[in-house]
C-alpha cells in the first residue's frame, strides 16, 4: 500500500484520464436533470435579512420610557387618541362599534373592529366577543406596536359595555405580549397599566354597574402586584373642575390634562438639569407602586422672590385640584415633586422655599415614605409645581 506521500505523487494514465471525464459528464448530467423540475416555478418573493430585522416605531420625542397604549371602548380610545396627539407613536384603539371607531383621529392600520354592532351597555356581550377575538386582538397589537416596547398603558371607559367587559381581557393580553417580546419576565413584574375612566354619576345605575365591576377587578389585580400604574379618573370631578366649558372642549380639555401630565414626567425622566434632576429610575419606582395620582399647580407669588409658603400651598392645592378620583392620597408610600420654571423666576426662588415644599409632601405621606424631586428651568415664564403620587391605598368610597 503507497504511503500518503506516494498517493499524491502517482499521476493518472491516459485511461484513468478518460474514465475521470466519463464520470464528470455523467455527473453534470445528473444535475441537470434534476434541476430541471419540468413545472413551471413561479417567481415567489422571498424575505430578506433585512425584511426579517426587527423593526421599531419611534415616537416623535425623547421619553425615559416606550409607551404602547391601547383604548379600549370609546372613552379609552379618546384618551388613546390624545396620547397620539402628544406624539406616541404605538397607539392602538379597540371597539365594538364602527360608530364609535370612525372619529378617533388615528390612521385606520391602528384601529381594530370586533363584532360590529356593539355591546350595548352589556359587560358580558363584550367579554364574549373578546374572548372569542383574543387571538386576534393579540396579533392586531404586536403588529401595530412592533419591537422596544417598555410598557403598555391600557385606557379604559369603565361606564360603556365595550371598555367594561372588553378592558381587564385587554389587560391580558397585553401581559402576553409582555412575556413575548421580552419586557415582562415575571407575573409580577408588572408592565402593564391602566387609565381607568369612572363614568359621571348622570349616567345611570347600569352604567354605574359596569363601572363598579370593572374597578373592583383592576384594583383587586394591583394589589396583587400585576397590574401597575392604575389611574383612576372621575368623570364626576372633571365635570365640578370645568363647569364652564363647552361640549366641543371638555372631553378635550380632560384627556389632555391627565395624558399631558403623564407625558410630562416621561419627558423629564429623560432630561438632564442644571439644577435636580428627576431620573428614570425615580419614575420607575412611582410607575411600580399601584394606584397614582397626577396633580399640577402654579405658584402665586408677588414681590421679589417666591415666598417660602408659596410652594408649599401649591403642593397642598396640587392634591386637592386633579381630575383623579378622590382618593386619600396621605396613604402613598412613594413620589415626586417637580418645580419648573423661567430661568428669571427660578433665580427669585430660595432654595429654602423648594426645600419647605419638598418637605411638606414628606410629611403628608408619612413615616417611611420617598419622596424623589426634580427642578427644571424653561422658556414659559413662572413657576409650576407637578406632583405624581403612587402606593395609594385602593379607594373604598369611590362607589359609596
Amino acid at each position: 500500500m503507497p504511503t500518503l506521500a506516494e498517493y499524491k505523487m502517482q499521476e493518472p494514465d491516459d485511461n484513468q484520464v478518460e474514465e475521470l471525464k466519463t464520470s464528470e459528464e455523467t455527473e453534470e448530467n445528473e444535475i441537470e436533470e434534476v434541476e430541471d423540475l419540468g413545472v413551471d416555478v413561479p417567481d415567489i418573493p422571498l424575505p430578506s435579512f433585512e425584511d426579517a430585522a426587527e423593526s421599531q416605531i419611534e415616537d416623535e420625542f425623547t421619553g425615559a420610557y416606550k409607551f404602547a397604549v391601547v383604548g379600549v371602548g370609546q372613552g379609552g380610545s379618546r384618551l388613546a387618541e390624545t396620547f397620539w396627539k402628544l406624539g406616541y407613536r404605538r397607539v392602538a384603539v379597540i371597539n365594538t362599534a364602527p360608530q364609535d371607531l370612525k372619529p378617533i383621529a388615528l390612521p385606520e392600520k391602528h384601529k381594530l373592529l370586533i363584532g360590529g354592532s356593539g355591546a350595548g351597555k352589556d359587560r358580558k356581550k363584550a367579554q364574549a366577543l373578546f374572548e372569542e377575538h383574543r387571538e386576534d386582538v393579540l396579533d392586531f397589537l404586536k403588529s401595530t406596536f412592533q419591537t422596544g416596547v417598555d410598557r403598555i398603558l391600557v385606557c379604559i371607559g369603565a361606564g360603556g359595555g365595550t371598555g367594561a367587559g372588553g378592558g381587564p381581557i385587554v389587560v391580558d393580553i397585553c401581559h402576553d405580549l409582555c412575556k413575548t417580546i421580552g419586557a415582562e419576565t415575571d407575573i409580577t413584574d408588572a408592565k402593564v397599566g391602566v387609565v381607568l375612566a369612572l363614568p359621571s354619576k348622570s349616567e345611570g345605575s347600569r352604567v354605574k354597574s359596569n363601572a363598579k365591576e370593572t374597578a373592583q377587578v383592576l384594583i383587586e389585580r394591583c394589589g396583587e402586584g400585576t397590574l401597575s400604574p392604575l389611574i383612576i379618573l372621575d368623570n364626576e370631578r372633571i365635570r365640578h373642575l370645568y363647569p364652564k366649558l363647552s361640549v366641543n372642549k371638555f372631553w378635550s380639555t380632560a384627556n389632555m390634562s391627565i395624558c399631558s401630565l403623564f407625558h410630562l414626567f416621561n419627558k423629564i425622566a429623560a432630561q438632564d438639569s442644571a439644577y435636580t434632576a428627576f431620573d428614570k429610575a425615580d419614575l420607575d419606582t412611582v410607575m411600580s407602586s399601584g394606584i397614582i395620582s397626577f396633580g399640577a399647580v402654579p405658584v402665586k407669588s408677588t414681590g421679589e422672590t417666591v415666598e417660602e409658603t408659596a410652594i408649599s400651598y401649591a403642593v397642598r392645592d396640587n392634591l386637592k385640584k386633579n381630575i383623579l378620583a378622590n382618593i386619600d392620597v396621605n396613604t402613598g408610600n412613594v413620589a415626586a415633586c417637580v418645580a419648573i420654571g423661567d430661568k428669571e423666576t427660578l433665580d427669585r426662588t430660595p432654595q429654602e422655599s423648594l426645600e419647605h415644599g419638598f418637605e411638606q409632601l414628606t410629611r403628608l405621606l408619612g413615616e417611611g415614605s420617598t419622596v424623589h424631586r426634580g427642578i427644571y428651568h424653561t422658556s414659559k415664564k413662572g413657576l409650576v409645581v407637578y406632583t405624581i403620587i403612587g402606593g395609594i391605598e385602593a379607594p373604598e368610597q369611590l362607589f359609596a
